[in-house]
């Protein structure tokens, strides 16, 4: 136990996190996703504040706001120092459409440059195949083989998966190369598309980190802020479970936000939740909500609220997609 975040063990890996993780997104400043700008200076305390705080544990990747976000962490190690005890995570990513193995060791030469920590990089994932060719980035010579060959030379030390879609996400799940598993939008309180994803990956003793607990904002926004979730509109059965949500959490005393988080965190199952930070002030809060004591009675009802599994991202549009709640 680290304060008031657990320090779990990621599957097989050997790596321990901490059960939340700070999400790199905002750090690069992407005010085309988020909605605001975040400058160096404040990213770079941001870190700093974390890195003095219980979370253990950093994501980010290398195509977040053109390798700003990694420049950015980078900067902050260099300033603070990097704990014995923290562990950073990084992501390949394409160029374009160039998903080539030439492009992921490229990808790797500039994280390494970027975060200035070194060989090997703790963990690297195969961010967001889904928006590519599986024939193409699993042949002889491609991006995965390029991933395994880095694990091999030491310029990694283990594998992971983050991505989206759960029916494309299982197609490389099924090769056997990977260790970790990142799935985001996909298991929070409204949506339910990764159970199987991750009952799978753990079944082969992989590690799981979930990311995206607040759905691209909604479940953390007040009331009619936002009417996306997962950056697509929602569907009215979801902007109504939202609603019965958040009065359920009002009348135990907390706000859907701090369930949202704390829906991930208290899942044994999950050895770490990515949070999204952009200002040092919130790193306590999350830390508190992530670690908030709500009652059994609340989680209940929380259950009884969900959705039909016919609304979830993975899901939406699909004629096998049962009409009841699952």
């Amino acid at each position: 136990m680290r304060g008031r975040l657990d320090d779990r063990p990621l599957g097989s890996t050997g790596l321990t996190l901490s059960s939340v993780t700070l999400g790199g997104g905002p750090l690069g400043s992407m005010p085309e996703v988020f909605g605001y700008e975040v400058d160096e200076e404040q990213a770079v305390e941001l870190v700093g504040a974390v890195l003095r705080s219980d979370i253990r544990a950093i994501d980010t990747a290398n195509g977040y706001s053109a390798g700003r976000s990694e420049q950015r962490i980078g900067a902050a190690l260099s300033r603070f120092g990097l704990p014995d005890d923290t562990v950073v995570i990084t992501k390949v990513d394409a160029d374009g459409r160039d998903y080539s193995g030439d492009r992921v060791r490229a990808s790797l030469r500039e994280s390494i440059e970027r975060l200035g920590i070194g060989a090997p990089l703790p963990l690297v994932h195969l961010h967001d195949p889904e928006f590519h060719d599986f024939a193409e980035l699993t042949a002889p010579g491609g991006a995965v083989d390029a991933l395994v060959e880095a694990r091999e030379r030491g310029l990694v030390s283990h594998l992971g998966l983050a991505g989206g879609r759960v029916q494309e996400m299982r197609r490389y799940l099924e090769l056997g190369v990977f260790e970790v598993l990142l799935v985001h939008n996909r298991w929070t309180l409204v949506d339910r598309s990764a159970g199987d994803l991750i009952d799978e990956a753990l079944a082969r003793g992989m590690g799981v980190v979930n990311a995206a607990v607040y759905g691209g904002g909604i479940l953390a926004a007040p009331p009619g802020a936002v009417t996306d979730y997962g950056y697509r509109p929602a569907p009215e059965a979801v902007l109504a479970a939202i609603d019965e949500m958040r009065r359920a959490c009002a009348r135990w005393a907390t706000d859907l936000r701090t369930a949202a988080l704390r829906f991930s965190t208290r899942d044994p199952r999950l050895a770490s939740t990515v949070v999204g930070l952009s200002k040092p002030e919130r790193v306590e809060p999350a830390i508190a909500a992530a670690s908030a004591d709500l009652p059994d009675e609340l989680w209940r009802e929380l259950e009884e609220l969900v959705p039909p599994r016919s609304s979830w991202l993975d899901f939406r549009d699909d004629p096998l997609a049962p009409s009841k709640e699952t």
